[in-house]
């Protein structure tokens, strides 16, 4: 490449990783760039993933878009956390909440006292000292209240649930306002420059040549230009996250929209529940070593709370990470990046902070090595992390009652995870690696979620006496409760503040119900 500035961007694939890149960088670059994205109709986008977790907020906020608007436009819900259904055995449930829990005592984090307690048999289940947990239970929702620095109530994290397919649309309308070019077409072909190897263009069904400086990929699974044309190869997880098959379907919706994602444990892998306020979006995860594609596909059917409003639909997928994110003059977003499937809704949040990185490194006059180095060796890290945190959720468990569940139980694990594990089975420490996305009370909520019981806790606890952690750890549940039953629940408050227009949903024929 040369030296002279980038101002030529273009974006292969739309879909949402697409036009959220579109989105952010016509919001940062002056209108002295251009950017085209170029997609095909005929091409379908996989639009499964319709959850998401808080950092969502940060994309939306850098972007100044309302939140009401936008939940009105995506048919959107809140999101407090996930609930796990049947993974640690049968039978169990657990939330995992977003934000804190309890309310920290000296230097302790404030689940070391309810570790002591709760082997004392004086304390209730964990999800009672967190207000997302709490609420969520209720089917409460308000979003935090900034005057109340001391109360619960400005504690509320949460995130989303929408439409992934009318997000995409309303980040197009609002990349297009902003000078973002889209061109309609497939590419057939990708020009590369014959000595460096960079791409120069794309050339299209329909005859145009669309050139640029940087390309980013956001073609899919199929990696049009990172995978197919640079040949940049692809790390396979598949021995630790064995699921490997998708299928997907929506339903009507039920009376009351649920503030969280729920996925509950099927035979051989999983089933996902996302409220939107027009349908429900359901999916079954599975690993087509232990089910096939039929057997899976009746389990997700006869588990719908409602009438199917399409055919189900299967994809294929190998969880895992392209060896680079960013070659040559060309980056990657979304599934041509890697793929982690949906169990800790981390697809979305994986686009965004792909694109957070590409603008922390915008290259000015040409690309230096030293800068790829770096992006990839943060994308890595960050793939890595969230990996064993998903696989946490399959190995952490007591479940033998299928050869999945067997599997999963006593496969071999990434060394950093197996560390993590055995450091919170002996006093109940967490550890957060750097920056990495999920915090202390992510893990915790998991660990103890599905049975991972510390052998003590931390020895500062006993410092205070079992009486008075006893009477902290009461207060902060009778407080989380009070505030908790203070809240409208979820359905008002979008009845009251967002409601979207009501949409006439498709039904399947008689011939194929």
């Amino acid at each position: 490449m040369n030296e002279s500035p980038i101002r030529e961007v273009v974006i292969v694939g739309g879909g949402t990783a697409g036009w959220m890149t579109a989105a952010a960088l016509s919001k940062v670059l002056s209108r002295d760039y251009r950017i085209r994205l170029v997609e095909s109709e005929e091409i379908g986008t996989v639009g499964v993933g319709e959850a998401t977790i808080p950092m969502i907020k940060l994309y939306n906020n850098a972007l100044e878009l309302d939140e009401r608007e936008f939940i009105r436009r995506t048919q959107g819900s809140f999101k407090l956390g996930i609930e796990f259904v049947n993974w640690g055995r049968q039978g169990d449930r657990y939330i995992h909440g977003f934000g804190k829990i309890g309310q920290d005592l000296g230097l302790v984090p404030f689940y070391h006292y309810w570790l002591k307690l709760r082997a004392l048999g004086r304390a209730g289940e964990l999800d009672e000292y967190s207000i997302n947990t709490w609420a969520a239970r209720q089917d409460r929702f308000m979003p935090a209240v900034t005057d109340r620095p001391n109360s619960p109530l400005a504690d509320i994290a949460y995130a989303y649930h929408f439409d992934a397919g009318l997000y995409a649309r309303f980040l197009r309308d609002y990349a297009e306002k902003r000078g973002v070019e889209r061109i309609e077409g497939k590419v057939v072909e990708v020009e590369q420059h014959p000595e460096s190897g960079h791409v120069t263009a794309v050339k299209l069904d329909r005859g145009q040549r669309v050139a640029g400086q940087l390309f980013v990929d956001c073609s899919g699974f199929r990696s049009l230009l990172l995978g197919q044309t640079l040949k940049v190869g692809y790390i396979d997880w598949t021995h630790w996250l064995p699921c490997d098959r998708a299928v997907a379907v929506q339903c009507e919706g039920t009376a009351a929209i649920t503030p969280y994602t729920r996925s509950t444990a099927r035979q051989a892998g999983w089933q996902w529940r996302i409220p939107l306020q027009h349908r429900i979006g359901n999916g079954h995860v599975f690993s087509s070593r232990f089910i096939s594609e039929d057997e899976a596909t009746a389990t997700l059917m006869a588990n719908l709370e409602g009438e199917a409003l399409m055919e189900p639909r299967v994809l294929r997928f190998t969880t895992g990470k392209r060896e680079r994110f960013w070659e040559k003059n060309v980056v990657a977003m979304g599934l041509a990046s890697g793929f982690m499937e949906p169990l800790e809704s981390t697809s979305i949040h994986l686009v965004q902070t792909a694109i957070a990185r590409l603008t922390a490194f915008w290259p000015n006059r040409g690309i230096e090595a030293a800068d790829v180095d770096e992006f990839n060796r943060h994308a890595h890290r960050e793939f890595d992390r969230i990996r064993d945190f998903l696989i946490l959720h399959y190995h952490a468990t007591e479940r033998d009652d299928t050869p999945f569940w067997n599997y999963c139980r006593t496969m071999q694990i990434p060394d950093e995870l197996r560390h993590k594990m055995e450091v919170f089975a002996a006093n109940g420490r967490i550890f957060r690696d750097g920056d990495e996305l999920f915090a202390e009370p992510s893990w915790v909520q998991v660990m103890i979620g599905q049975r991972l019981q510390p052998r003590a806790f931390h020895g500062l606890v006993d410092a205070i006496g079992e009486d008075a952690a006893f009477k902290h750890v009461e207060t902060v549940r009778g407080v989380i409760a009070n505030c908790a039953r203070a809240m409208p629940t979820h359905q008002e408050f979008i009845a009251r503040h967002c409601a979207a227009e009501p949409v006439a949903l498709p039904r399947r024929s008689a011939a194929t119900a």
